[in-house]
């Protein structure tokens, strides 16, 4: 069989189009209101910039409000404190959005766990992972629940396969592994540091690539027919596994760009319409 391209760029247009749907039906009852997603950037880092426009320009594609909140890199903790607490209390705000990262002498874990749970969009708080790891409702963070997305569009087993996470960032790795734990595979976390590591990516029916390193994981320590999802996103328009060498090996992988990048943004704007739902039902 032909190797599966797991085109997440579709997958995300496909899923805009029911959104604007929905939003367009919570406007009608809900006399004009339409989902509110609240994104804050401190500073001015232009990857993160970029990031923020991206996820804006798909409000605006689904008929949602981003209302963008900029604040200067010296920003302290307790003014970005204060700046979550506002949006917390303001009714007509479904989502709230930090880019990371944050300058380094912000506390950003703090900052993300200010975040009310019911606003929480892009599932960054430990109180959203310790109920979604628990099986409870929150909301997922938007990399990894957009990859399930896409592993449950194009009909991929995941019961019983071994799901290898290569990565173990609190937004990414982690929340990855609970993930597929859920849905019944048999899940190894690993990471940078991991003895013997291509022994372990050679046994995975289900390989994550999240360890933020450019091609840091070859494709000649990927087994023949395993599902390869790649997260990462570097310059020059690579990822973290060696894509490129993988189409003929693999039976599905997503491609770097245009595989879970969309999708992660197409997530964080499908669980703000959720919100939205949810406070205007």
């Amino acid at each position: 069989m032909p190797t599966l391209v797991l085109d997440g760029k579709l997958l995300a247009a496909q899923s805009e189009a029911q959104l604007l749907a929905r939003v367009e039906r919570l406007r009608v009852n809900s006399a004009g209101k339409t989902p509110i997603l609240a994104t804050i950037l401190v500073g001015d880092d232009p990857a993160s910039a970029t990031y923020v426009k991206m996820k804006g320009n798909a409000c605006r594609r689904v008929g949602m409000e981003s209302l963008a909140v900029e604040l200067p890199a010296a920003t302290t903790t307790e003014h970005l404190l204060a700046k979550i607490a506002e949006l917390n209390a303001d009714p007509d705000v479904h989502g709230i959005l930090l880019q990371h990262p944050a300058p380094e002498h912000i506390d950003e874990r703090a900052c993300f766990d200010a975040i009310a749970l019911h606003k929480d969009v892009d599932g960054v708080t430990c109180l959203g992972f310790g109920r979604m790891a628990m099986g409870e409702n929150a909301y997922g963070c938007a990399t990894p629940q957009g990859i399930m997305r896409i592993l449950k569009h194009y009909d991929i087993e995941i019961e019983g396969q071994h799901a290898v996470v290569v990565g173990r960032s609190a937004i990414l790795g982690k929340p990855m592994a609970m993930m597929l734990l859920q849905k019944n595979a048999t899940v190894t976390i690993c990471h940078s540091r991991t003895k013997n590591l291509p022994n372990i990516i050679a046994q995975a029916d289900i390989l994550v690539g999240a360890v933020g390193k450019p091609e840091f994981i070859k494709a000649d320590w990927v087994k023949k027919g395993a599902v390869v999802i790649d997260a990462g996103y570097h310059p020059g328009g690579v990822g973290d596994i060696e894509i490129s060498a993988l189409a003929d090996k693999a039976s599905a992988y997503t491609p770097v760009p245009g595989g879970v990048g969309p999708m992660t943004i197409n997530t964080l704007i499908m669980q703000s319409v959720v919100s939205a739902e949810t406070s205007l039902a």
